[in-house]
């Protein structure tokens, strides 16, 4: 037996529902002799008789009436994937990228970017090295640096501080080793700041920056950090003051073609909201 084909499989559901060929030529715009000549060929492929012929039309065999329950068995799943489908991707996407730092805040307030009969797709990416809109790897960014060039919509944001931070457990020591991202994962200067100024008293080091708190949390060491996650992590302190050469104002950049996109918009504004709001917490005020 050849395996049937699921074009073969509908005309025949066709024709078994029409009872001949004249009524299933009408609801699939095939021929009369041509859907004939595919059901001789559908029972070749199946080594069945699934058909007899009469004057009066084509009444299901014995094999076909069986064919029949599966025939529609198989429509119905194809019908319901067809539904699943259709109603996933009605929903239009928001694609956010951010650094690996942003990207878990903005995951953590995801309730307040996208409510629950807002009628999008939200997507969020760690994009660490930075946001490429040529090629459209989100919709949204938030960038550490004005782009100067693109076609491309702005909005200035929050300010952004970085701070050194170690273990509240730990006394304040000079000789405290430190705690760096990897020189292959570090992309800013806040990433590289450890490596161009403490290099030889570094002792632990990750190439991911959701762990790097934790070892610093974990007693390894004094480690750079932004403000409003250090902060934000039980068991850590500062240690000094903000480090200001590593200070840098935040942009929202949309795609110009997208940001007319009523969900695109909304993001954006809530966005902007959520982190005007927290603008102390991000510029290291926070009490």
């Amino acid at each position: 037996m050849t395996d049937a084909g699921w074009d073969d499989l509908k005309l025949f559901l066709h024709v078994a529902s029409e009872g001949g060929l004249s009524g299933a030529a009408a609801r699939t715009g095939f021929s009369a002799p041509t859907i004939g000549r595919r059901m001789l060929a559908l029972e070749r492929a199946t080594g069945r008789t699934l058909f007899v012929r009469s004057q009066q039309g084509y009444r299901l065999a014995p094999d076909g009436e069986t064919l029949l329950e599966h025939v529609r068995a198989m429509q119905r799943t194809a019908d319901s994937i067809a539904d699943w489908n259709a109603q996933a991707f009605a929903m239009p996407i928001v694609s956010i990228g951010a650094d690996a730092w942003l990207s878990g805040y903005i995951c953590d307030h995801t309730p307040e970017i996208r409510g629950r009969e807002d009628r999008f797709r939200l997507c969020c990416k760690s994009l660490h090295k930075g946001v490429d809109f040529t090629y459209r790897e989100a919709d949204i960014g938030i960038v550490a640096r004005r782009p100067e060039s693109g076609n491309v919509a702005i909005r200035r944001s929050v300010v952004v501080a970085h701070s050194i931070y170690r273990a509240s457990a730990l006394a304040e020591d000079e000789i405290m080793p430190w705690v760096s991202l990897g020189t292959d994962n570090s992309h800013s200067p806040a990433d590289k700041w450890v490596f161009q100024h403490h290099e030889a008293d570094i002792r632990t080091w990750t190439n991911s920056p959701d762990i790097l708190p934790r070892l610093i949390a974990r007693g390894n060491g004094r480690g750079v950090l932004p403000c409003f996650i250090g902060d934000s992590v039980p068991g850590l302190v500062r240690e000094g003051g903000i480090i200001a050469e590593l200070t840098y104002t935040m942009w929202i950049v949309a795609n110009d073609d997208d940001r007319h996109r009523p969900e695109v918009r909304q993001v954006i504004e809530r966005l902007d909201t959520l982190f005007k709001r927290e603008a102390k917490r991000f510029s290291g005020d926070a009490a």
